[in-house]
């Protein structure tokens, strides 16, 4: 039997556990795993070691890694992909023979949720509100799709700065900045990218004033439970095209299963799953498939 986890503050309602599942159910393995809430067992990112630690002496092929400790997870790894050293954020993590292999899905998942929720949408100006490891990924999608400028926000502007700096070093001939004027960069932005913690069950809310968005702007979140957050009802409401967080959700699950089990996995039947388990069949969401 395969075993895996989810490592993660406040992610009960998280459907990763179900779509992995299922899959390997699909693909003829017995495959379990399961939620290692933070929050729940009253623990602090600082136990992140210890909860590795456990996974490998449980016999977990992988664990997926997700806020609040996308970044935290580096130190303790191996290895790392490529991208995953590029960016300096991991969300899966494979435990193989006492190694630790860093890899980031996030980046290829969020892009293929742009180009199936987003055809055609315009690149020339992009802000993007948050900084953390999720931002790492979701800029760097941006960037590697072909966005010609992006601006990049953070309550803590030091974040933003050094997410600029390596992306910089990464994409010479993209115009990448920090901001420091909101309104003024999304007067003149094609698209908006949210990755922050915001409009979760757990963080409600909206990360902008709803007035911001104006068409033809386009909308793309990372937030799935929700998946109408208050940011895509509020940019529905005010005509702007939207991508839901799905498309992240279940991508970066196609490329984590993979690589926990081997196999390839069926993405168009875990778009359909997905679909099933959030009752949602919207045209955004059936573009996915």
């Amino acid at each position: 039997m395969k075993r895996a986890g989810l490592i993660g503050f406040g992610i009960q309602r998280s459907l990763t556990p179900a779509m992995h599942m299922r899959e390997g159910e699909a693909q003829g393995i017995e495959y379990g795993y399961e939620l290692i809430d933070l929050n729940e067992r009253n623990l602090t990112p600082d136990a992140l070691e210890s909860l590795v630690i456990d996974a490998e002496e449980r016999g977990f092929c992988g664990l997926n890694i997700t806020y609040p400790c996308k970044q935290r997870i580096v130190p303790l790894l191996t290895e790392m992909s490529e991208d995953a050293r590029k960016l300096s954020a991991v969300n899966t993590v494979v435990l193989q023979d006492g190694r630790r292999i860093g890899h980031n899905t996030d980046w290829w998942g969020f892009a293929e949720g742009i180009r199936r929720q987003l055809p055609g949408a315009d690149l020339g100006s992009v802000v993007q509100i948050g900084a953390g490891g999720a931002g790492a990924a979701t800029a760097f999608a941006m960037l590697q799709m072909g966005a010609r400028v992006l601006t990049i926000f953070d309550l803590d502007n030091m974040r933003a700065l050094d997410l600029t700096a390596l992306l910089t070093r990464l994409f010479p001939d993209a115009k990448i900045k920090a901001g420091d004027d909101l309104a003024q960069a999304m007067a003149g932005a094609t698209g908006l990218v949210h990755a922050t913690p915001m409009g979760m069950d757990k963080h409600p809310g909206l990360p902008l004033p709803a007035e911001l968005l104006n068409p033809p702007l386009w909308v793309a979140e990372i937030v799935y439970f929700p998946l109408e957050t208050a940011l895509l009802q509020a940019a529905r409401r005010r005509g702007c095209r939207v991508a839901n967080g799905g498309g992240m959700a279940v991508f970066q699950a196609v490329g984590a299963f993979s690589l926990f089990t081997g196999l390839q996995p069926d993405a168009d039947r875990m778009v359909e799953h997905f679909k099933t388990l959030t009752g949602y069949d919207t045209r955004s969401v059936a573009r996915m498939a």
